[in-house]
């Protein structure tokens, strides 16, 4: 869908390493999503639409949707602890990129198709808890765009 101004939405961006979401409303608007660091879930956040979408005074960074899927992934990793299946994956993926890191080398390519296809996999998983849990940013689909 294009928005007025010639966007093409979704859009999918990074602002200051926070993944953020601009999708179509009903109305022929947009809506703003950026992703909590305390939560993994969306807030609103309409007061960033022109900085984003013009790159105004920040860093913006716009992205895929597989790495925005990725990106997500990364960050909800890095902020969020907890127990249940999506944590222990998310600590399969440290320990591969801690041992990357450690052995000083780059992810193989059998590694790198690993972390991507359970962050692929965690975000589905995440974002349908979300939206049984009612957050109207949740959008499970984007990991099959």
């Amino acid at each position: 869908m294009r928005f007025s101004s010639g966007l093409a939405l979704p859009a999918y961006y990074l602002y200051y390493d926070s993944p953020v979401k601009i999708v179509a409303t009903l109305d022929g608007g947009a809506r703003v999503w950026r992703l909590s660091s305390s939560t993994g879930g969306w807030q609103e956040r309409n007061d960033l639409f022109e900085k984003i979408v013009f790159a105004i005074g920040g860093e913006v960074f716009s992205s895929s949707p597989e790495e925005f899927v990725q990106d997500v992934e990364e960050y909800r990793a890095h902020y969020l602890s907890g127990e249940g299946p999506i944590f222990a994956l998310y600590e399969t993926v440290k320990a591969i990129v801690d041992a990357e890191e450690r052995e000083g080398r780059y992810l193989t390519e059998t590694e790198r198709a690993i972390v991507q296809g359970i962050r692929r996999r965690t975000f589905v998983m995440f974002e349908e808890e979300l939206q049984r849990a009612g957050d109207p940013g949740a959008d499970p689909t984007i990991a099959s765009s």
